[in-house]
């Protein structure tokens, strides 16, 4: 007979996950104490394993959704104490029932991860109309996220939660801005068509344009607005920081920081985004999470 999958197994496999793909995100788990850094790396490596099946486009939509839904009811067995043989699914089971972490959370993050999949979208371009819509998007693929972390950094305050979401809406849409030109590349533009509207950017010279070539007067105009919004929503991320856990805050700020540092590269590249993407040096990640590390250290003698 197999032997039984333990959880240090299950925990060591999703570490190996966040660490070969978190990139920012590993940052900031190496500040936490381990056993929240477990149930993040446990969170991250389920989010992993759901992107990871609706973004093969080897596989046609239909077919990505098909599995998807499949590998959901998977989880549900899982979590409902079925058996299971996936280590992912056995560390997030535990982590979920350790931290108190609402399943129906996890059906939200599934939910974001096939936002890209939609029917109504499988013949033309993914687009959304108005900043609303692109919200609601932020909340499934980076808000619920944030709902979820913020269970295993611990609060007691129930303002942390609305703050959680802004803070993850922050850094979607910095994600956005990095990535329009390899989005487009792939039918995707998570610009909202009124913003393209009201700044006279047509959605083809989006999609289609040469490669390499630095935007338009226009196209920075509009991709400010874009920077100005996820400003915004960053001072959310300062509000939340003191109502989180003393010995989490660490792992939150370096997160946050390395988010709103590349934030401030885009804005300082004058918001070229489509002749190079934009990125935060491993250096100043060293930096930053050494920065952290020194919080942690503080926070354990004075905390």
């Amino acid at each position: 007979m197999p032997q039984a999958i333990t959880l240090d197994e299950a925990y060591a496999t999703c570490r190996a996950i966040a660490k070969r793909e978190a990139k920012n995100f590993y940052y900031a788990f190496v500040a936490l104490p381990e056993a929240r850094r477990n149930a993040i790396c446990a969170i991250y490596a389920f989010m992993r394993m759901a992107d990871d099946l609706s973004d093969d486009e080897s596989v046609a939509r239909d077919e990505r959704r098909r599995k998807l839904e499949q590998w959901q009811r998977d989880w549900h067995r899982a979590a409902e104490g079925g058996a299971t043989d996936d280590l992912v699914f056995v560390a997030v089971r535990d982590a979920t029932k350790r931290f108190k972490i609402p399943l129906i959370l996890l059906d939200e993050l599934i939910e974001g991860t096939t936002s890209d999949l939609r029917a109504d979208n499988a013949a033309g371009p993914d687009t959304y109309a108005t900043f609303a819509d692109l919200y609601q998007y932020c909340y499934l693929v980076a808000s619920v996220v944030g709902l979820v972390c913020i269970r295993i950094f611990g609060y007691t305050d129930s303002a942390a939660e609305k703050l959680a979401e802004e803070t993850g809406v922050a850094f979607q849409l910095t994600n956005i801005l990095r990535d329009v030109a390899e989005d487009a590349e792939r039918g995707r533009v998570y610009l909202p068509l009124e913003d393209l509207a009201a700044h006279n950017v047509a959605l083809e010279s989006v999609l289609h344009r040469e490669k390499g070539s630095s935007p338009s007067t226009n196209e920075r105009r509009l991709l400010g607005v874009i920077g100005k919004r996820a400003e915004a929503y960053y001072a959310s991320a300062d509000k939340l920081l003191p109502l989180i856990d003393r010995e989490s805050r660490p792992a939150l700020w370096v997160l946050v920081s390395i988010y709103h540092a590349l934030l401030r590269r885009i804005e300082g590249a004058d918001y070229d985004v489509f002749s190079r993407r934009a990125s935060v040096p491993t250096v100043q990640k060293v930096g930053i999470l050494s920065a952290g590390i020194a919080r942690v250290a503080f926070a354990r003698v004075f905390g």
